[in-house]
This record gives C-alpha cells, structure tokens and sequence, in this order.
C-alpha cells in the first residue's frame, strides 16, 4: 500500500461511506473531504465530518499507519493542530496532539471495496509495458479521453509558457526580439536548438532591425554569430561572408565567436544548420515586424505565405561551403511550418494573449486543430493501442501525456488512470 493511493481513494470516496466507523466506535458521515494539499501541512484541508452527529471543519491527514503521525513528528507541529480526522490503513496506536486530547482515526481497509485494489495492481504492474494502462484504455470512453486531451495541451502550453516569458524578460519585454530568439531555437530543430537557442541570445536584437533591409549582412551576422565563420574555406561565397560578418562584428562591438558547437552529423541535409540559418535569415530581411503580422494572422494559409521563404541563392547548390550539389530551392516546407506553428506560434500566441487578457482558448483550439497531425514513435505507440491523433492538437496532447504523466507513472493524477481505478 502507498500513501497517494490512499490519498486518491479519499478524494474520489472510493470506499463504503454509508456506515463510517472510528478505531473508538464512533459514526463518521463525510460532508467534504477537504481540498488536496499538495504543499507542506495536512492532506486535506477544510474537510467538514460529521462525527456523532457533531459537525467538525478543518484538516485531515492520512498515513499508511497509525504510528506515522509520531514518526513524522506531527505532535509537535501546530500546522496539524486542526486535524479532525486521522485517516490510515493500518491502526497500531492511538494518537493524540500536543494538548494530550485523542484524535479519531478511520481504518480506510475496513470500509474498501477490493476491486480497486485488484485494479490498482493490474494497473502498476507494468514491467513489460510500454504505458501503465495499455490493456485498459480501450475501454475508457472518448468522452472522458478527449475532455483529457484538452486539458493536457493546454497545460503543455502553460509549460512552454514558462520558458516564454523567461526569454520575454531577458529581452527587456521585447517581443519582437522574443519571438526572434524562440524561432530560432526552433530552426534548430532538437539537435540544434540549444546551440541555436545560444547563437540567437549572443548578441541584441536590435542589430536584425538595423540591418533588416540586407540579406547578405543579415546572413553573415547569423553565420558568423553561429561560429560557422571560424575558419578559412575556399570559397569564394564563404570569403565575403567571413569579411562582411568581421565588419559587422567590428562596427556593432561584439564579441568574439568560439567555434560552432553546431552539429552536421545524422541529419538530414535540408536540416543543416547552414541552410537553416539562411532561410532564418531570409525571413527576418524580408518580414519586418513579424511579431506583429503573426498576432494578426489567424488562418493556416496565410500562415503559409508568411513563411514562404527560401535560402540565398548559394544555398541551391549547396548545403555545406565545400560540397556543391543538384540546385533546388530550398523553401520553408509545409511540414516545417507546421512545426515552427505547433512549437513556436501557438505557444507565443498563447503566452502574448494570456498577458494581455485577450486570450481565446477557442480560437487557439481551433486553429490548433487544422493543423496535420504530427508523426513519431510516441504517436504511433498511442495508434497501437487505438488512441490516434488526428491532429495536432491530439497529437500534442498525447505527448504531454506520454512524457508527463506515463513515463512517470502519475496514473492517479491522470483522469484516465482515474477511469481505470474507478471502474
């Protein structure tokens, strides 16, 4: 037996509650069981018992023993002065608090009903499973599934909002420069994003609006800052980069670029941080005021056009300054734009809209929704076992699912994990 199991079957009143009895043999009627206390203090604050026919308000705390209550020293804590209920699985001693008077105990074991805990076993015993529940959640009805999916994206938005506003103060409240700093990471992709995340905070935004109005500096200023301009390389492209970029870093006063932490190495070439770093570059010259144009937009295909934009011409034939390849234009495709919209955009939105007070969870939901599921090991694990997504949406939700509540096996406080148990 665990504590938070204990702690759920209160919450949920998952035992016989018709003819409640203490350790001393006297009648327990539950009005409330408080409210979850997930900070120091008791379980369950401002319970209201009725314990022969007197009403009592105030705290509950539970514990798998009786003795608990000594070994945690709660007799000497005036936080649990207020406790009016003892709530324990095993009884092995009488407690009392520091004023000597008996508090009632209630034998949880006495009162369960033992489905639950044949549940609560099938449910944890889960050596070989890749999720907790996966022989149980085909009968968990989507109406309780898909209330849940809303719940978990926007928690993983409140999530990503914190690192949102993090960046927005480091910028002074720019949020220009943040949305500058939050594209960039993404551009990055996961094996780049950290090393592009540093490259876009190495140096102040406002040198991208002095030199919105020219590709080519713009470029040299984000290779250079990336540290992809270290070096000497013979080519002719990479020469003016490296001078124009020496300029830049000489008229601007910035300080010197170690080289790149950048990796190349199992990815695929349209993924390349050069070529990313150009269409970024691209982007930033040829949008002014995106923050401001992203806000305003509020349909997937002008998204599209938004982020319309390709590398320099160099790049058509390259994707590192030494190997020339088959020309292509190498534009922001459909797919990446759902992921800069997914990862970047709606979050920013979010962030922006919540600050604001102006925030429409609809609208978001909505917008969310058209948008093509995305595809990874986690999606299809969940498709498996019937539970696809079909947006993304769905699909963001699934993930916060898998990463924050599966791989942690935080089955009580998930209401599907909830479902199971009840049933």
């Amino acid at each position: 037996m665990k504590e938070n199991l204990l702690h759920f079957i209160w919450k949920l009143k998952l035992f016989s509650s018709n003819k409640l009895i203490t350790t001393s043999g006297k009648n327990v009627q539950i009005i409330s069981v408080g409210t979850h206390n997930y900070n120091s203090g008791p379980d369950f604050l401002n319970a209201k018992i009725i314990i022969n026919e007197q009403l009592w308000v105030g705290n509950v705390e539970i514990h798998i023993l009786s003795s608990d209550w000594y070994a945690h020293s709660h007799e000497k804590d005036t936080n649990y002065d207020a406790v009016i209920l003892h709530v324990v699985w095993g009884h092995d001693i009488d407690v009392f608090r520091n004023t000597n008077e008996s508090i009632e105990t209630l034998v949880l074991k006495d009162f369960m009903d033992e489905r639950v805990l044949v549940n609560y076993k099938e449910l944890f015993n889960s050596d070989k499973k890749w999720i907790n529940c996966e022989n149980e959640i085909k009968f968990v009805d989507n109406f309780t599934k898909n209330n849940w999916l809303e719940r978990l994206y926007f928690e993983r938005l409140e999530e990503k909002s914190e690192l949102i506003n993090t960046i927005f103060k480091s910028t002074n409240s720019n949020w220009e420069a943040t949305l500058f700093i939050l594209l960039a990471k993404n551009f990055g992709l996961k094996v780049n994003g950290e090393s592009f995340l540093q490259f876009a905070t190495s140096f102040d935004f406002s040198i991208v609006r002095k030199i919105g109005d020219n590709p080519f500096q713009m470029e040299a200023l984000f290779l250079g800052r990336a540290g992809l301009l270290c070096n000497d390389k013979e080519s002719v492209f990479y020469s003016k980069l490296k001078q124009e970029y020496e300029y830049l870093s000489h008229k601007f006063k910035l300080d010197r670029v170690n080289n790149t932490s950048m990796q190349f190495f199992r990815l695929r070439p349209a993924n390349f941080p050069t070529i990313r770093l150009s269409q970024l570059a691209m982007l930033f010259s040829k949008q002014q005021n995106l923050f401001s144009k992203i806000i305003e937009t509020t349909v997937l295909e002008d998204f599209y056009t938004l982020f319309s934009h390709k590398t320099t011409e160099f790049w058509e034939t390259h994707y590192t300054f030494e190997t020339s390849s088959k020309k292509s234009a190498k534009k922001l495709t459909k797919s990446f734009i759902h992921l800069v919209l997914i990862n970047t955009i709606v979050p920013l939105k979010f962030a922006y809209l919540k600050t604001i007070g102006k925030l429409e969870f609809n609208e978001l939901l909505n917008f969310i929704c058209e948008i093509e599921p995305e595809k990874n090991s986690i999606i299809s694990n969940f498709e498996i076992l019937k539970f696809k997504g079909n947006n993304a949406f769905e699909t963001q939700a699934l993930l916060q699912l898998k990463n924050n509540y599966c791989n942690k096996k935080l089955c009580l406080q998930c209401t599907i994990g909830k479902e199971i148990l009840k049933r």
